[in-house]
């Protein structure tokens, strides 16, 4: 329950240390899992004291028992083993100090930890954290490679040596961290997170040389998993030898067999690259001779054709034609206007025929008005009117006179 307190009516640190102590005493004993740390035997002392650390979460608990119940497994267990315990929580009320009071001590054995393993594995592949589709390529060539590993390790060697001795330009952000034991998770974690939030690394390796199954267990820890999942970064796992298979390879986008090969993965060789150029310019001066040979080819064709062997042939034979042609339509031309001449002079012929001017011509007049209409009949025209005689060459002016017959 509550406590009712303020700050004129407090309670004393005793007083909240026992009730959190009672509170506790009434906790069933549970059993737990966890990595020794740290081991306390003194000689001649009853109580063992033992740190239980959580790899995975980073937390923990101190664990106190006797020494007889210790003693039964002294011979297998040893600080970084991994045990399973029965034990009750204790408060210890003077210091303030929380506790594990273990009556039973089992060592986790190989078998049990594959099991475990195995079930995280498939629990990881259904949620598809292992799936091909989730894995990102890796850059041709990375301008700045992070590397995960050991310090001073054969692995941090082996990846820096083979690298530049496959390109010297190539740059590391090298972060050392413990590949083993109680804090390995937490700063491996830690490293990965970091080299992935930089915008100028292009790659990760997460790189450990090879041991012992418990060696590896950090690198199958279900929180660093789901770390390399969620990275942007692509992840190169380089954990052990071959045969050794932790969950990180089969989360990582790329699995390299040893350290080495990691940075044979990661970074080319740029002996075979300018190969590969030489090989491609080969293959393309032979591409571009081919082609020209073939032009060539068909350019001699072309001219040994009798078109081309005498081009002013046809421009003779066209010649020919032309003048042929040419010559058809002058005849034509000619016939034509030929005909047209002797059309032109019989009409010319006949208009001249009856034209007035001819009349005119042989003598005769056409007598007219003043207002030019011809006079057709004597009976038309009044006494004494003037009228206008045109003849072949001019006109005159008349008077007209009628006779005695009128």
């Amino acid at each position: 329950m509550a406590l009712n307190t303020s700050p004129e009516a407090p309670v004393p640190v005793g007083e909240v240390s026992r009730l959190i102590g009672g509170w506790i005493d009434r906790l069933g004993a549970v059993w737990v899992e966890g990595q020794i740390t740290q081991l306390s035997r003194r000689p001649g002392a009853g109580v063992v004291f033992l740190t239980l650390r959580d790899p995975s979460y980073d937390v923990s608990l101190t664990v106190t028992c006797y020494r007889a119940v210790f003693d039964k497994v002294a011979d297998v267990v040893g600080e970084g083993a991994r045990i399973v315990a029965l034990g009750k929580p204790e408060w210890y009320a003077p210091r303030g100090q929380l506790s594990l009071r273990v009556s039973e001590i089992r060592p986790v054995g190989m078998g049990e930890l594959l099991a475990r393993l195995e079930q995280l594995k498939k629990s990881l592949a259904a949620e598809g954290l292992f799936a091909a589709e989730r894995k990102k390529p890796l850059p041709f060539l990375p301008g700045l490679v992070g590397l995960v590993t050991g310090r001073a390790s054969a692995a941090e060697r082996d990846v820096l040596e083979t690298a530049r001795q496959r390109w010297p330009a190539v740059r590391f952000a090298v972060r050392n961290v413990a590949v083993q034991g109680v804090h390995a998770v937490a700063q491996v974690i830690d490293a990965v997170r970091e080299l992935d939030a930089d915008p100028e690394v292009d790659v990760i390796i997460v790189a450990r040389g090879g041991g012992s199954v418990e060696d590896l267990l950090p690198f199958s820890d279900e929180r660093l998993v789901r770390t390399v999942a969620d990275c942007v970064t692509p992840v190169v796992s380089a954990i052990g030898h071959e045969p050794d298979t932790p969950l990180l390879d089969l989360v990582a986008d790329l699995r390299s067999r040893t350290p080495t090969h990691a940075a044979k993965d990661v970074v080319p060789d740029v002996r075979e690259e300018l190969d590969r150029v030489r090989q491609l310019r080969e293959r393309a001066l032979r591409a571009v001779e081919g082609m020209l040979e073939r032009q060539e080819r068909g350019l001699a064709d072309t001219m040994s054709r009798p078109v081309m062997a005498r081009p002013h042939a046809m421009v003779a034979e066209r010649e020919e034609q032309v003048a042929a042609v040419l010559d058809r339509a002058r005849r034509t031309f000619g016939h034509l206007l030929a005909r047209a001449e002797a059309e032109l002079e019989h009409t010319a012929a006949r208009v001249v025929a009856l034209s007035p001017a001819a009349t005119l011509a042989r003598g005769y007049a056409v007598l007219q008005r003043a207002d030019g209409s011809a006079v057709r009949a004597a009976r038309e025209v009044a006494d004494g009117e003037r009228l206008r005689a045109r003849v072949a060459e001019g006109e005159l002016t008349v008077v007209a006179r009628r006779g005695e017959d009128g």
